[in-house]
């Protein structure tokens, strides 16, 4: 290594680029939480409901800020109908609410022109962003060197992938299954997310329909496995 070479500043600082303004910086140069540049993902995170989404969503955030990273968690239409992620067991987290005219990188320049440091998204219930969100994620990405944690359904109630998903999934530097796992009345592995009203199991009606997992909700929703979601068989206790 020559003397230019070990004097050569490292560059610590994000860049700030315009919404029409290509990606600068060089490949060797660190950002300011010192993990390298260019080297941020695009990862989903998927599941049924009740497998612990929004829960490995916390923990994730929680890792991260644990080692000097600073984030921002997002959310949209969360079950408390408020701007927070909560969870099944208790866990629960301010969050910045996805509108439509939300743009995310947007989110992200403004933090920076605060002089609030963003190395990374937490964008929880991401099967209800919009297409241009899931866009603007993977731009955050390759243009921005912010890593974006996706974690979301895969499948609404009639089965059918929800479009913020099915983008996921093709611009998805990786797609990972969370493992925890969710069993259907019969004790086979649930798979599907079945919309209950009235007690029986409905197919018809708009996509997005806010509900929990709990008998005493008028609309609510239950996981079940491929044959008894077919079959609309909620079970002995339905």
């Amino acid at each position: 290594m020559t003397d230019d070479a070990a004097a050569a500043p490292i560059c610590r600082a994000r860049p700030l680029p315009g919404p029409d303004d290509a990606p600068v910086g060089c490949a060797a140069a660190r950002g300011v939480d010192g993990r390298p540049m260019h080297a941020a993902a695009l990862r989903f995170f998927w599941g049924p409901m009740d497998c612990g989404k929004s829960t490995m969503a916390l923990q994730m955030n929680h890792n991260h800020a644990r080692q000097g990273r600073r984030g921002l968690v997002t959310t949209r239409i969360d079950r408390s109908l408020g701007p927070q992620v909560t969870t099944r067991i208790g866990l629960a987290h301010a969050a910045i609410e996805v509108t439509d005219d939300l743009d995310l990188r947007d989110l992200v320049r403004d933090a920076w022109a605060e002089g609030v440091r963003v190395d990374y998204l937490i964008c929880d219930e991401a099967s209800f962003y919009n297409l241009e969100h899931v866009e603007q994620m993977a731009e955050l990405v390759d243009g921005y060197d912010v890593d974006v944690y996706a974690f979301g359904l895969a499948t609404d109630f009639r089965s059918c992938l929800f479009p913020a998903a099915r983008r996921l999934f093709e611009l998805a530097d990786s797609v990972a299954r969370i493992q925890v796992e969710v069993l259907c009345w019969c004790g086979r592995e649930g798979l599907l997310n079945a919309r209950v009203v009235g007690g029986r199991v409905v197919r018809e009606g708009e996509q997005v329909v806010i509900g929990d997992t709990v008998d005493s909700t008028d609309v609510r929703y239950q996981v079940l496995c491929r044959r008894h979601y077919r079959s609309g068989d909620l079970g002995p206790r339905a």
